[in-house]
């Protein structure tokens, strides 16, 4: 349990980090939220749980493949809220485009041999 709560704790401190930094700098705060922290912590604690090669190889490659149908998001918010389009309403429909992106990859990318 005790690990469990090191793993939420370290993730919240990223997030939080992240919103901070946003608030004095949002070009910093962009570039610490791009890294790929979640990703690499995410890799961490599956290899201290499992110590399985196989499966590390297939989280990472499905994980390369999963950003890809989440980009559009940060290209399509800003542009509406350019537009005069409130940030909830931009918010809901980024993560409808990325919903339908990732159902879309899940659906098309195992007929090009993709094991997601």
């Amino acid at each position: 349990m005790l690990y469990l709560i090191l793993k939420a704790a370290i993730s919240g401190v990223i997030i939080a980090t992240v919103s901070e930094v946003a608030k004095r700098s949002p070009g910093a705060g962009a570039l610490i939220a791009s890294l790929p922290l979640v990703s690499i912590l995410g890799m961490i604690w599956l290899w201290r749980d499992t110590g399985d090669p196989v499966r590390m190889e297939r989280h990472v490659g499905a994980t390369f493949w999963y950003v890809l149908p989440s980009l559009p998001m940060f290209l399509l918010m800003p542009a509406l809220m350019k537009r005069g389009v409130p940030f909830w309403a931009a918010l809901a429909a980024g993560c409808a485009l990325t919903i339908g992106l990732y159902l879309s990859m899940a659906t098309v990318g195992p007929r090009f041999g993709l094991k997601l």
